[in-house]
């Protein structure tokens, strides 16, 4: 008789050489006072781009899909400030909030969204094809579930090429149950490659709740028939994100190999532009809102610990919204791509 699998682990890393501390919570201060504060301009600038991406497509400047970000921003923004300069980054098609996290230039990401060839993909990926090798963002993805083999592609080249780089692997609780996903987990098990997988979970698959598509509904615990420990995290809170961000990218990068995060989030727009998103009622959106939302947690604490004022929030705000302002300018000014586009970067040539 085959022995039982043993039970991966759950809530916390499997290196019994150090103590289990308590991820950090609202007021703690395991970040410092300026990183408080570049948490809380990075989540604004992705909240006001968002703002206005959703606004040009209104005005029918940006066509095709496009996927806001809106709600979601403590995910990528804790998770990026766990990492370097050559770690690499993929996601799925929710992506322009990962780009901006990154440190591509809001002009370009614009741009790219308008069709214009001032963007990132010469006017020719949209909202859902971007990518930036300087800042090793290898895309946003429009197969769901297709960026996870990708990521953690990327990860066998740094074990290859033993540069000790982390690939951060982001998709959603509708890709959870993606049979590539789980072919991609086990290589990563069974090479022990550095990645850290990423389950944003905003409650909703397109509109499909996670109760209603996934029989397990802790998605955290998908490694398990691979040994890849796991962990849930509250995805509203930056800092709880990067406390257990910090943890798993250590992990990955010391040669234990994969770990997933399941990030709770939520989002407060439509899956898409599209979608009227009926299938949950407005009370539900307005508590996210009002008791959940992750640039409010962090001003709150902002004020409260008396590390910024009204006036230095509202400046920093204003600075925001021009740097938008100047991308989107920039973005309905920029040229359309020259027809001849069409028969570049098509093929690697030898």
């Amino acid at each position: 008789m085959a022995k039982p699998a043993a039970k991966a682990k759950g809530e916390a890393l499997p290196d019994k050489s150090k103590a289990e501390t308590k991820a950090p919570g609202p007021g703690d201060n395991s970040v410092s006072p300026e990183q408080l504060k570049t948490f809380y301009r990075d989540m604004l600038l992705i909240r006001r781009f968002e703002e206005r991406a959703g606004q040009l497509y209104g005005m029918g400047l940006i066509g095709g899909f496009c996927h806001l970000y809106i709600g979601q921003e403590a995910v990528v923004v804790g998770m990026q400030s766990t990492i370097g300069g050559q770690d690499t980054i993929v996601t799925s098609y929710r992506d322009h909030g990962h780009m901006l996290a990154a440190g591509m230039d809001p002009k370009g990401v614009m741009a790219e969204l308008t069709g214009r060839s001032g963007g990132y993909s010469k006017g020719k990926g949209g909202s859902m094809h971007m990518f930036s090798r300087e800042k090793n963002f290898f895309g946003g993805h429009g197969i769901v579930g297709a960026q996870v083999p990708i990521g953690t592609g990327l990860a066998f080249s740094h074990k290859y090429n033993g540069n000790n780089n982390v690939s951060l692997t982001y998709f959603g609780d509708g890709s959870a149950n993606q049979g590539q996903v789980y072919e991609a987990m086990n290589m990563a098990a069974l090479w022990k490659l550095p990645v850290v997988y990423i389950i944003e979970n905003n409650r909703y698959g397109m509109g499909t709740s996670v109760e209603r598509a996934s029989a397990i509904t802790e998605l955290y615990r998908h490694g398990e028939a691979f040994g890849i420990p796991g962990q849930r995290v509250d995805g509203m809170d930056v800092v709880a994100v990067r406390a257990a961000g910090e943890k798993a990218v250590e992990y990955a990068r010391s040669g234990a190999g994969p770990y997933i995060l399941e990030m709770q989030t939520y989002r407060y727009r439509g899956h898409s532009m599209s979608d009227p998103a009926k299938y949950r009622s407005k009370e539900e959106v307005d508590k996210y809102r009002t008791e959940r939302d992750p640039i409010d947690h962090v001003r709150k604490i902002l004020l409260d610990s008396k590390l910024a004022d009204e006036a230095s929030l509202k400046a920093v705000d204003a600075d925001i919204r021009k740097t938008i302002n100047d991308a989107a300018e920039f973005a309905q000014h920029s040229p359309e791509p020259d027809p001849s586009e069409l028969w570049t970067d098509v093929l690697v040539g030898a």
